[in-house]
């Protein structure tokens, strides 16, 4: 065996440490002399909750902070990273959720950009940046053409095109943060593919996210934060799940789909025969209050599509909605809210919230008419509405005035799905609820999700993950290329099931 993929060998000779480094910001201690050990051929889970520090030891490793004590030592000597070019220059690169790449360039310009190739005169080689790019593209069994414009090409291959450049650099340490949160299944095993290919190249790979199964399939070792402390560090072989989440969160989560038993009611929401040029057709389904329903599909199978639709973003070709007996023309946002019908949207920071607007703006903004007086918005009761929903749902803030774009994204869902209860709705549309949230976050806003439907509340959801279809959902409607193919109710329900209707694999 290789000695820079043998555990024995690879554990004396870290190629990244950070020793006793603290991080604070204006009334914020974001990292408390954490410790952090990188080793050649080993990937490291980073685990935490939101809001844990995570993110801000990345941006320390890639030069983006400064730390305020400790240092960084990398093979044994102290190094200084003053910004993001010396980080580069140290081997660390950084492959996040959003790819940092540029649309208009081409593939190999994304690749090599600030290290291009030159020629004698100093101008870009074309031809050998394309011909380079190639090779690294290959490397990772990739078949891109480098010529190709990035906006042309899918997330998954845009996070192949962050690898590569990776690559290009020569890193020796690989960030990746929350790579897999907008992939496909396929993609997301190629990309666990890559990291085996990384490792067995000697690199050093911080993976963070938020997916247990994730971690488990991929990782050797485990450094767990909370609250900006390092609370354990380890080889992941020496620990259980309960043991990291306990970890975590400083307590045990025993439910994360914390679901009750409602007794569904009558019919509140029919969708009859909806359909759109290019993303779903003859999509007819019915929802009861108390229910929770639950869309389960691929990438693009049109889940959210559907619901986008429904919520009035985009006009369907034909098809009616019928609330409460009684059918309803919906051809806004503004017409679906008056309705009663809400959406959260599965991109919370883009869609759901504005992130530079405070907490308490944020949650009263769709129910102005009840907080203001002859045009004026009343402060006092503006404030009062949000303190109520802030509460209720146990959001975690240093005030009502905080900016929603300073909150982790567990607090920042609660925040969207706040603005929306405030409105008193029939139907709550929640796409991909969890989305990049922490396991204690996900258990609180599954335990609160089953309080809504306890209450009367009629609940879509949009999910991704098997888990949480499972074990959430009254009853579940499987969508594949824009059409429901199957529906089932909760008993008896497995992830085969699922997996062979949203796959078309019926054999």
């Amino acid at each position: 065996m290789n000695a820079m993929t043998d555990p024995t060998t690879a554990l004396t000779a870290p190629i990244l440490e950070m020793r006793g480094i603290s991080k604070s910001f204006p009334g914020v201690k974001a990292l408390q002399d954490v410790s952090l050990v990188l080793r050649p051929g080993r990937v490291t889970a980073l685990i935490g909750e939101n809001g844990a520090g995570k993110s801000t030891l990345v941006k320390i490793l890639t030069g983006i902070y400064q730390p305020d004590e400790g240092e960084i030592r990398i093979d044994g000597a102290p190094r200084a990273l003053p910004d993001a070019e010396a980080a580069q220059k140290a081997g660390i690169t950084a492959i996040h959720q959003e790819t940092v790449l540029f649309d208009e360039l081409t593939v190999a310009e994304n690749i090599w950009l600030g290290h291009a190739p030159r020629n004698r005169l100093g101008l870009v080689d074309w031809r050998a940046m394309n011909a380079r790019a190639a090779a690294v593209l290959h490397t990772i069994e990739a078949p891109i053409d480098p010529r190709t414009r990035l906006r042309e090409l899918s997330i998954g291959q845009r996070h192949l095109i962050a690898i590569a450049r990776a690559l290009s650099i020569e890193s020796r340490v690989v960030i990746m943060d929350e790579p897999t949160a907008a992939l496909s299944h396929k993609e997301v095993q190629d990309l666990f593919d890559i990291v085996e290919m990384l490792k067995a190249k000697g690199k050093a790979v911080l993976f963070i996210s938020h997916k247990f199964e994730e971690v488990w399939r991929i990782a050797d070792d485990f450094a767990v934060f909370r609250d900006g402390k390092a609370v354990g560090a380890g080889a992941l072989a020496e620990v259980g799940h309960n043991d990291l989440v306990k970890l975590m969160v400083g307590r045990e989560v025993t439910q994360v789909f914390p679901k009750q038993q409602v007794a569904i009611g009558p019919t509140v929401l029919e969708v009859r025969d909806y359909s759109h040029p290019t993303e779903f057709d003859s999509v007819s389904l019915t929802l009861r209050r108390g229910e929770i329903l639950g869309l389960y599909g691929l990438v693009g199978a049109g889940r959210s599509e559907v619901c986008q639709s429904i919520f009035g973003v985009t006009r369907p070709a034909r098809g009616s909605l019928v609330l409460e007996g009684r059918e309803i023309t919906v051809r806004s946002p503004a017409d679906a809210i008056a309705a009663g019908i809400v959406y959260v949207p599965e991109e919370r920071g883009r869609h759901g919230a504005i992130t530079a607007m405070p907490i308490v703006e944020n949650i009263s903004l769709p129910s102005l008419a009840r907080t203001a007086r002859k045009g004026f918005i009343r402060m006092a009761e503006e404030f009062a509405l949000a303190r109520r929903y802030a509460e209720r749902l146990d959001l975690r803030a240093s005030s009502l005035s905080q900016p929603v774009g300073t909150l982790s994204g567990g607090n920042q869902q609660k925040v969207v799905i706040g603005k929306w209860l405030a409105t008193g709705p029939k139907v709550i549309i929640l796409d991909e609820p969890t989305k990049g949230i922490d396991i204690g976050s996900k258990a609180a806003v599954h335990a609160f999700m089953s309080e809504l439907a306890a209450e009367g509340l009629a609940v879509i959801m949009v999910s991704s993950e098997i888990p949480e279809i499972l074990g959430m959902s009254d009853r579940v409607v499987v969508m594949r290329e824009g059409r429901m193919v199957a529906t089932y109710d909760r008993a008896g329900l497995t992830p085969e099931m699922l997996v062979r209707s949203a796959t078309g694999n019926e054999g």
